[in-house]
């Protein structure tokens, strides 16, 4: 049985688009944490919801969504203590 999760558009063409020239713009672990920051605490959805939609539909290359997701998730390990 497969599910999938329907998020529906969450931008306009030309907002999805700025979108992607910034994951494409920064480079370093920090830029892209400190662009994670930003973008969560101003929008409803977190930054790695529109990567995986933006992967799904080709908008962006796996090479580029990986590097993000993966430093994304990193980020977030490296947070978890276990007590």
């Amino acid at each position: 049985m497969t599910i999938s999760l329907n998020i529906g558009n969450f931008f306009n063409d030309s907002s999805s688009h700025a979108l992607v020239d910034e994951l494409r713009k920064r480079t370093s672990e920090e830029e892209i944490l400190e662009f994670e920051e930003k973008f969560n605490s101003k929008n409803e959805k977190n930054l790695h919801i529109y990567i995986c939609r933006f992967l799904k539909n080709r908008a962006i290359s796996r090479a580029l969504a990986s590097r993000w997701l993966i430093t994304l998730i990193n980020n977030k390990e490296s947070k978890i203590t276990i007590t």
